[in-house]
């Protein structure tokens, strides 16, 4: 219960920042990002996505539901994050976890890109952006943006959404890995491991990629499977898209986990 608050509290405070520099600036942090075309908002996205925690990616779901950066680039970031996992890799093993960041941002760029495109070439259905109300010049105070913008906007009609669907999510992760004994696969089975490790990475929390990045550690597992595990999960980093749009959040973790399994193994089949 604590948890969903203080992602529902992060969450508001992000989308709050990125509203006010949004509104403030007239709309010009949209047209920047949106005019620099796509390969700086696929690079800004992946820099994001590879701060360690989630708060990257939470910036980056209020940056696309407020229509700044392309669908692509959203989902290009949910590659490149690894969550609050991040912390933990660069205290158990801080070298091949630089190694881990610096791929995951390539895939993610270029993932972006490449998923821009499909999503252009077959027309694939996405949401459309908030409608967020500029300021206008008879209404330059902050008592309106506070009413209009965080009040009716981003609270009513966010908020409490994103609460319930982390508090939910969260509720069902709890109770599902209590009863689960991951740990108990061996090397005998790696691809059903690997197969464990993209499916486990579609749940959207922190906790259980850290049984992957604590087998690697011991060395029971390659680090095709940690690094396949790592591009599917995104860690809290795409719960407040669950009430902005689910249809989104589901397409975005399809394509993720495509990725997660051609990628994890090509390179369990050359051998790392």
């Amino acid at each position: 219960f604590l948890e969903s608050i203080s992602i529902s509290l992060l969450v508001m405070l992000m989308m709050i920042i990125v509203d006010l520099i949004n509104v403030r600036s007239k709309g010009k942090l949209q047209s920047i990002l949106k005019e620099s075309k796509k390969w700086k908002q696929y690079i800004i996205g992946s820099l994001l996505g590879t701060t360690p925690g989630c708060v990257g990616s939470f910036a980056g779901v209020s940056l696309y539901m407020h229509g700044i950066i392309s669908y692509g680039t959203i989902a290009g970031l949910m590659i490149a994050t690894s969550g609050d996992e991040a912390f933990v890799m660069l205290a158990m093993f801080p070298k091949t976890a630089i190694i881990l960041f610096a791929i995951l941002f390539i895939l993610g760029v270029f993932s972006g890109k490449l998923i821009d495109y499909l999503v252009l070439k077959f027309n694939i259905p996405i949401s459309d952006d908030c409608k967020t109300e500029q300021l206008h010049k008879d209404e330059k105070s902050y008592k309106h943006y506070l009413k209009e913008h965080i009040w009716h906007h981003i609270i009513k009609e966010h908020v409490w959404k994103i609460f319930l669907w982390t508090f939910g999510a969260l509720l069902v992760i709890e109770f599902s890995t209590n009863y689960l004994n991951l740990e108990s696969l061996t090397n005998d089975y790696i691809w059903i491991v690997l197969l464990l490790s993209v499916l486990i990475g579609i749940i959207p929390d922190s906790g259980p990629h850290l049984i992957f990045v604590s087998l690697f550690a011991q060395g029971l597992i390659p680090f095709s499977i940690l690094l396949s595990s790592s591009i599917v999960q995104d860690g809290h980093g795409l719960l407040p898209m669950l009430s902005f749009s689910v249809k989104d959040t589901i397409s975005i973790k399809s394509f993720n986990v495509i990725i997660g399994l051609i990628i994890g193994s090509i390179m369990l089949l050359m051998g790392f």
